[in-house]
């Protein structure tokens, strides 16, 4: 018998007790179900449950990770199970392939449950309540979002509902629901892990990435999902390293940045408190931290809602009612099928998008906002490039604000769009990011440490991250549910 409920190990843990003969991959299936069906009622991370989580053989004990399972956010294509991006237009959407990091996943050993996670409807959103199942609960404070739009995957890691998860993350939806829940989440360079089975919010800011309970299982899962892909043509031909051997290593000597244009008026200041001390521990772990400048970053927030809600406009524009999905009773001709199916089914942040979406890219305005927003974005770029020169890495806060009360923000979608502030940077420039936890409010909730990285550079991140985690105990305080 295992000395320790199996649900709350860390992947790494779990492997050594498989390794080792102490358990099975099946007992780890029994008791993450268990948990799930104790917990899940309150936190709600999950949006179905498919009949292959019941009676499934785990033949797998020789495989790299030997039957451990997975969950996988409502936007990922799983062959044979509903993949609905949480809205009502893709009800009973059930994919006939599996996205490639599904495939690597399977031929890595994990079990993929035949649950899909919760999330803000097509990634719209910043907290996991723009969902047609409704909002998913903070496992810190049950009366809290999520963060979003992953905020199912990064829900059901913290509360011990996951092994460890799947997200995507278009600007800021997997690290700021990282940063919420206390969790770990990494969003790779664009181009490091294959978006082909991802249903697309906007193509050129998309990436998918895991969350974990800690970052070893973060660089054990990025060796999996990481890699050349020819079935996406923006995938990077570059070679993947051990992200594993990156860990243990100290990081003396090594140039961290801290911008200044991330400490500003807003920040909640139990959240700056929490990273300067973050900051600190990694200044006596040996790191040169030093003041940067990333001047553009005041303009992140309006180029992110000029282009991502072009390319969701035109991205949304297929679920039209006509192949899959759903489509409006009784229209009558096929324009009205159109404009009933698509008023029915998308859900009113959806709309926004995609109507302010279709504004920037219509005609007398191409110019004056998308045009102009592409150019402002390759400022953006440029300022990372320019720091990067000189440091390794960059640390900032995630979020300004630790987890808000469900509905706090919703009515006021500016205030909502203003709190990914900290994690658009990474996307418009394609540079690879991480949330890990580093502290607590008085109030008991997490607060997220974000790390920016060079391009294809994760290795590092991965490094300087571990050796914080190491000294710090903030992966092992759990919520008390």
């Amino acid at each position: 018998m295992p000395d320790t409920v199996l649900n709350s190990l860390t992947a790494v843990n779990l492997l050594d007790k498989l390794e080792k003969g102490a358990i099975s991959s099946g007992a780890i299936l029994e008791d993450l179900k268990s948990r799930i069906a104790d917990k899940d009622g309150k936190v709600k991370a999950y949006v179905r449950l498919g009949p292959q989580i019941d009676g499934v053989s785990l033949g797998v004990q020789d495989s790299q990770l030997k039957g451990i399972p997975v969950s996988v956010k409502d936007n990922i294509c799983t062959d044979g199970f509903n993949t609905e991006c949480c809205s009502s237009i893709l009800s009973g959407f059930t994919p006939p392939y599996d996205a490639t990091v599904i495939k690597k996943l399977k031929k890595s050993g994990a079990f993929i449950l035949a649950l899909k996670t919760n999330m803000d409807e097509f990634a719209f959103g910043s907290s996991t309540e723009n969902s047609c199942f409704g909002p998913t609960h903070n496992p810190w404070d049950l009366d809290c979002v999520t963060g979003g739009s992953s905020g199912g995957s990064a829900a059901a890691v913290a509360a011990d509902e996951a092994i460890f998860a799947l997200g995507s993350d278009t600007g800021g939806s997997i690290r700021q629901p990282a940063a919420f829940c206390g969790v770990v989440g990494m969003k790779p360079t664009y181009g490091r892990v294959s978006r082909y089975g991802l249903i697309a919010f906007a193509s050129s800011l998309d990436q998918i990435g895991p969350f974990t309970k800690d970052i070893a299982d973060c660089a054990l899962v990025m060796n999996i999902i990481s890699g050349h892909d020819e079935m996406d043509s923006t995938s990077a031909n570059i070679e993947v390293p051990d992200y594993t051997e990156s860990l243990g290593k100290d990081i003396k000597g090594l140039r961290i940045g801290i911008p200044k244009e991330y400490f500003i008026d807003g920040m909640d200041p139990q959240v700056k408190l929490a990273v300067e001390n973050a900051i600190q521990r990694l200044r006596s772990l040996g790191a040169v931290c030093s003041e940067v400048s990333l001047p553009h970053t005041k303009y992140a927030v309006p180029v992110y809602y000029i282009v991502a809600t072009a390319e969701a406009s035109s991205n949304l524009a297929r679920f039209d009612g006509v192949q899959y999905g759903l489509r409006a009773k009784e229209p009558s001709g096929l324009i009205d099928m159109y404009c009933k199916t698509r008023g029915q089914g998308f859900g009113e942040e959806a709309k926004r998008r995609i109507i302010l979406g279709t504004f920037v890219l219509s005609h007398g305005y191409y110019d004056a906002y998308y045009l102009r927003a592409l150019k402002v974005r390759t400022l953006i770029r440029r300022d990372f490039d320019k720091v990067f020169k000189d440091f390794d890495c960059i640390v900032t806060p995630t979020s300004p604000t630790p987890a808000f009360k469900i509905g706090e923000k919703s009515s006021d979608p500016l205030k909502m769009y203003l709190s990914d502030i900290y994690t658009i940077s990474a996307n418009l420039a394609g540079i690879p990011a991480l949330s890990m936890p580093c502290g607590f409010t008085k109030c008991g909730l997490p607060v997220g440490l974000q790390l920016l990285g060079k391009a294809f550079d994760e290795k590092m991140i991965l490094r300087i991250a571990h050796a914080y985690e190491q000294s710090e105990g903030w992966r092992k305080i759990k919520p008390k549910l």
